[in-house]
């Protein structure tokens, strides 16, 4: 065939299909091409394994939360290591890091697409971006792409996904969420404004590095601790269940250094929380008192630290009358004999703060008290519903005294000398030192492994012959105290055997004389 008529040809071909595409169009209108799409892609559907649901970005004129949740969790490592590590795997991810991250985060590229398992059950993701045609007027400016996502799975398991699934999805978001968000550290101040247009928090930015790994601290009993609060914070069913509020109060007490504070703060790494250090001298009454906790969020902890030292808070001041009754003085309540100047806030106003009807704002709460006197606190405090744990921080034993050593020295317990260990275990707990005594000597020796752990067992065995000489002092000084105590009784009843009138007030006499002066 000579190139001219194949040439030929193919204009005929073109020619052909456009005039059949002409009359298409007269006999087919848009509206039917499009019904008849409809019906190809429903029977499609009925005839397709697979179910296909829609998660647009925004719904109507308000955002989807249910979105933004697969987003983020699409982002996590878990699924996207199971995405990057299958075979055959052409999924592209960005990167992103948004403000106030810690972290970079992975997503999906423009409509790619990535895998997912749940409970055995695979599942696809495919996310959309189209082009927005062009809107009408609108109070509020739409973004120029259509965003979604599209979630493929076997009908067999439509209903594991939408019963299971997606809870699962909203929850792991709220977790990766508050695991990348920088936390904040709140104080309140005298003087903020306190109505619903202003916030009564000041905050930072918190990045307190103790955690329970690094807390000197009996390991037993940070167990304990963990697992109490890995309880509380995935505890809202049982909560409901039982009609209480989503909270849990924590009473730290022990001598100062103890590591009270430090402890504030690995709870908080370790839960993600925000912490509200509330300072009782700076609110002026008890409404400005739940005023203040109607403004904290929820997964936060709420510190009263030195709760001993705080206004109206040590036992009730009330002296009992004759009648047996009580009434207040007002001397008794900070111990000073004067009432403090500028605040109002009572006990009874603290009590409801952390256990009344207020206390139920929110949820996923932590009241925590520190105190260096717990016998100075009134009772109520005291009670489960308020303090539900009671935490003691006392001086340093040797596990925490090992803690510290891998801590700053980083030595390791098989690294070290086993006289050495021995004489340290003999002496830590004898010596009652606390560990932020020992991490002072250690923090000075820090360059010099040998020489911080010569100096420590140093310091340890000084103190253990103070200690034992005090104790010595103290114990004669009470021998003495009670022999003359002795010899007053006896000096006493001595004086009683020769008194002339000793018979008479054994048998109940008296004098004339004295009846007469009667």
């Amino acid at each position: 065939m000579k190139m001219s008529d194949y040439w030929t040809t193919m204009a005929s071909l073109v020619g052909m299909l456009a005039f059949c595409q002409t009359i298409l169009q007269l006999v087919f209108p848009p509206e039917l091409r499009l019904a008849f799409l409809h019906v190809l892609t429903r029977l499609r559907h009925v005839f397709s394994s697979h179910t296909y649901f829609d998660i647009t970005e925004i719904d109507g004129v308000n955002t989807n939360e249910l979105y933004n949740a697969v987003q983020l969790y699409l982002s996590s490592s878990v699924t996207v290591n199971g995405a990057v590590s299958s075979r055959n795997n052409n999924t592209r991810l960005s990167l992103t890091r948004v403000p106030n991250s810690s972290s970079v985060t992975f997503g999906l590229s423009n409509n790619d697409r990535i895998t997912d398992v749940f409970n055995g059950v695979t599942v696809l993701w495919e996310h959309v971006v189209v082009q927005r045609q062009v809107q009408s007027f609108s109070w509020r400016p739409m973004p120029e792409e259509k965003r979604g996502f599209t979630l493929q799975i076997n009908k067999r398991d439509k209903d594991l996904v939408l019963d299971s699934y997606l809870d699962y999805i909203v929850g792991k978001s709220e977790e990766i969420r508050r695991r990348n968000e920088e936390r904040l550290l709140y104080t309140n101040s005298r003087g903020v404004s306190l109505d619903v247009r202003s916030h009564p928090w000041d905050s930072v930015r918190f990045k307190h590095p103790s955690t329970f790994d690094t807390l000197a601290m009996d390991p037993e009993k940070k167990k304990r601790i963990m697992e109490d609060l890995r309880e509380f914070a995935s505890g809202q069913g049982f909560y409901q269940k039982t009609g209480r509020a989503w909270k849990r109060g924590y009473l730290l007490y022990g001598p100062p250094g103890t590591g009270k504070s430090s402890l504030i703060a690995a709870m908080a790494n370790y839960l993600g929380y925000d912490i509200y250090d509330l300072e009782l001298t700076e609110v002026q009454n008890n409404s400005e008192l739940r005023k203040l906790l109607m403004k904290t969020s929820s997964k936060s902890i709420i510190v009263i630290e030195d709760i001993d030292c705080s206004i109206n808070l040590t036992k009730r001041g009330k002296n009992k009358k004759k009648n047996g009754s009580y009434e207040y003085d007002p001397g008794l309540i900070n111990g000073s004999g004067l009432e403090e100047p500028g605040s109002s806030v009572t006990l009874s106003g603290l009590l409801n703060f952390t256990d009344g009807l207020w206390s139920c704002c929110g949820s996923e709460k932590i009241f925590v008290f520190t105190t260096n006197h717990i016998e100075k606190l009134d009772s109520a405090l005291l009670r489960s519903g308020r303090m539900d744990m009671h935490i003691h921080m006392g001086f340093c034993k040797f596990p925490a005294l090992k803690i510290l050593l891998k801590n700053y020295l980083r030595l390791e317990e098989d690294e070290m000398d086993g006289v050495v260990l021995e004489e340290m275990e003999e002496c830590v707990e004898e010596a009652e030192i606390t560990p932020a005594d020992v991490s002072e000597v250690l923090i000075r020796n820090r360059s010099d492994a040998v020489k911080a752990v010569r100096e420590l067992v140093c310091v340890l065995k000084e103190r253990v012959v103070k200690r034992k000489k005090s104790v010595g002092l103290k114990k004669k000084k009470e021998e003495g105290d009670e022999e003359e105590e002795d010899e007053a009784d006896e000096e006493q009843e001595k004086r009683a055997l020769d008194s002339p009138n000793r018979n008479r007030e054994v048998f109940g006499f008296q004098d004339e004389e004295e009846e007469k002066e009667k």
